[in-house]
């Protein structure tokens, strides 16, 4: 069932991966979230550096490594959104 999934999403936004684009996949992220009300089921939270500049931007979703292009809905919220108007 849909309101059992929860998905964490964990974004550096350390300085390298800032500039790379994590804020702009912050911001769709968030518009996506709003947009397909997953406000529940979604969490995104900013963290700090790993590190790992030079394979940036990026992220966590559910404590594995993603790395995300810069405004990209990562497919895992997609799927979610497209759960939740099946009946």
């Amino acid at each position: 069932m849909v309101k059992d999934k929860r998905i964490e999403i964990e974004l550096c936004m350390g300085s390298a991966c800032f500039a790379r684009g994590n804020r702009f996949t912050a911001e769709a992220i968030d518009d996506f979230v709003k947009k397909h009300g997953l406000e529940e089921q979604v969490h995104i939270r900013g963290a700090m550096c790993e590190n790992k500049c030079r394979t940036g931007p990026n992220g966590r979703i559910n404590g594995e490594p993603c790395r995300c292009s810069e405004g990209e809905i990562p497919a895992a919220i997609i799927n979610l959104a497209h759960e939740k108007r099946i009946p």
